[in-house]
């Protein structure tokens, strides 16, 4: 047990545990500290001292985020001279940065401009250096801008960059007021290693880093009357976008969000989960496929384990960090890009719609489908299969634009063909959903069983550790899976690009063995991806993934080969899993990167 000491805090006193820091004593004992460079998910830096505090006996302020609290240490957070000095350096930073707030994409939810109203910064008394200065915007990426006219230079994207992904796209370059956040060589994020999952944006706390906006786009495609607009879904949306209209974290809002996107004037509104679905059932065939390529006809060119491939910004990071691993990607499209093939061919042939006039329009939790739609792999239907991608923080701005009261809407349903779903297509937003989903369904085949856990919640691999690990043994196979009697099925999760780049050294120097790997580029899964509500930290992306969950046991049908959508489509379009048209439609490949 830790041991206890006692400080005194603007003179109460308070016990806390030894090694806590001033700032997060002041929490516990109920006062705010004002930080900018500091965030729950990251290293202390300590470089902004918009948190500095008073410790009585020093003549120096100290950063609360970075100075431990000893026995007897009287801190003053409030005395003149600490205000004074916040006030100064918040002074300074603005001074410095390009302040057009009311037409900054952040306006609203900035950090900095949030301090500056709370310490009513109204006056300039500090030369404004930002219309002296040089600034470049970075607007070549198809999921994020870089405006450096809004740097504050507090670091935090480039820590998120390298502690979080382990990416290093981002890095400090030069030293004293010449210091800037750039990229190797200076070059365009979407020159070099950048991901597009878009943690730097979430991270941000001004609007340096923001997604790439299509919203304008949207609206201009449904105002015209040529066009059959439809929009899919994605299952973390729903756990996300109520916080961006006032709700409590983690409050599902599905219903009302289908009803906000029908007052919106979409002329469908359909589910990412059903292809989340349709995906299990292709990848787990996959699956099942290389295990008997492996296991029975002992196949050299069969690569184990199997990877996943939903998520774009592990798919780029695996492009260019370890190319060598390309063949072990399932070859499955994203359930977003199945979707978009399948809009603009089955979709279009059941409604009797020219392809040509259906803009398709996904709603992600993730930056990295702008990125993904943008791909040149993705026009199988023959056109463009996603059109438009936005995030769930641009789904609630055009709410707001359109004056929808949300709370007053009445729930609704998805429609009907493509918004079927299952509760393991939902669970798709959580890390180690997508695993979960497939086990479900591939035991299930092989065995004509359950899987093993109790009420289908397979809690291994369940959770916000980095890395996972489960197994299990099928036995008691059906005949034709015979082969797979006694095996031991090794599966591993993990999210975050740093805890990704951990499993696969420890595949590539042998010290781990796995069948099946899940692996997600954001924390906590698609719920933490890059689009979602802003602030996020560990306690937010834990509530929403307990509302996941919460709507996985709340379905009717909760494994995917239950949907009777998917039937349907196997029966009326794709024939069967791994068959040559959804081959050609919902598979695709992928493409090694120079890693710079």
């Amino acid at each position: 047990m830790a041991k206890k000491i006692k400080i005194s805090i603007n003179g109460v006193f308070v016990e806390i545990e030894e090694g806590t820091t001033i700032l997060d004593a002041a929490r516990q004992a109920g006062v705010i500290i004002p930080t900018l460079c500091y965030h729950k998910d990251l290293c202390v830096a300590g470089n902004c001292r918009v948190c500095v505090t008073e410790i009585v006996g020093q003549k120096r302020l100290s950063a609360a985020c970075a100075t431990p609290c000893e026995e007897g240490m009287e801190i003053l957070t409030n005395s003149f001279k600490v205000r004074n000095s916040r006030k100064h350096i918040l002074e300074l930073l603005l001074s410095e940065h390009n302040a057009d707030c009311t037409r900054c994409y952040k306006n609203g939810n900035c950090e900095l401009q949030r301090l500056a109203s709370e310490y009513k910064i109204v006056t300039q008394d500090f030369i404004r250096l930002a219309p002296l200065r040089k600034y470049s915007i970075d607007m070549f990426s198809p999921s994020i801008v870089k405006d450096d006219s809004k740097c504050v230079r507090c670091q935090r994207c480039v820590r998120t960059c390298v502690e979080l992904q382990g990416v290093n796209a981002l890095t400090v370059a030069h030293k004293g007021d010449q210091m800037k956040i750039t990229t190797f060589f200076e070059k365009a994020m979407n020159d070099v290693v950048c991901t597009n999952c878009g943690q730097c944006i979430n991270h941000c706390p001004t609007g340096a880093l923001v997604e790439k906006n299509y919203i304008e786009e949207v609206w201009d495609a449904i105002a015209d009357k040529t066009k059959h607009v439809i929009v899919q879904t994605a299952p973390a949306v729903r756990v996300g976008l109520g916080e961006e209209l006032g709700l409590d974290t983690g409050t599902r809002v599905t219903g009302k969000m289908v009803a906000a996107l029908k007052r919106l004037g979409f002329d469908a509104v359909m589910d990412t989960d059903f292809t989340a679905d349709l995906t299990i059932m292709e990848e787990g065939s996959e699956l099942l496929d290389r295990l008997k390529k492996v296991l029975v006809d002992h196949s050299p060119e069969t690569k184990l384990p199997l990877a996943t491939s939903c998520s774009p910004g592990w798919i780029k990071y695996i492009e260019h960090m370890y190319p060598e691993y390309l063949e072990n990607l399932s070859t499955c499209k994203s359930p977003q890009q199945m979707f978009g093939a399948l809009a603009k061919t089955y979709y279009a042939r059941a409604r009797n719609l020219d392809p040509e006039m259906i803009v398709s329009v996904s709603i992600m939790p993730c930056t990295a489908k702008k990125f993904e739609a943008s791909r040149p792999e993705m026009h199988d239907s023959g056109y463009r299969d996603v059109d438009y991608v936005l995030t769930t923080r641009e789904l609630a701005i055009m709410i707001k634009q359109a004056g929808i009261d949300f709370m007053k809407l009445e729930d609704m349903h998805y429609d009907r063909l493509m918004g079927e779903s299952t509760g393991a297509g939902v669970i798709f937003g959580a890390t180690g959903g997508v695993m979960e989903a497939a086990l479900r369904t591939a035991y299930e085949l092989v065995t004509g069983r359950d899987v093993p856990f109790e009420n289908l919640n397979i809690t291994p691999v369940r959770g916000m550790e980095g890395v996972k690990e489960a197994s299990i043994k099928i036995e008691g196979t059906l005949k034709e899976w015979a082969f797979l009697e006694g095996v031991e099925l090794k599966c591993a999760v993990a999210h975050g690009l740093v805890n990704a780049g951990k499993v696969m050294d420890a595949i590539h120097s042998g010290k781990s063995s796995y069948h099946f790997v899940e692996f997600m580029a954001c924390p906590g899964g698609c719920l933490g991806g890059g689009g979602q509500p802003i602030p996020t930290s560990p306690e937010i992306r834990q509530k929403r993934a307990e509302a996941i969950y919460a709507e996985d046991i709340g379905m009717p049908l909760r494994k995917s080969h239950q949907n009777p959508e998917v039937i349907k489509i196997y029966k009326d379009f794709l024939d069967h899993p791994l068959s040559e048209k959804s081959h050609h439609l919902l598979h695709t490949h992928y493409t090694a990167r120079e890693r710079f």
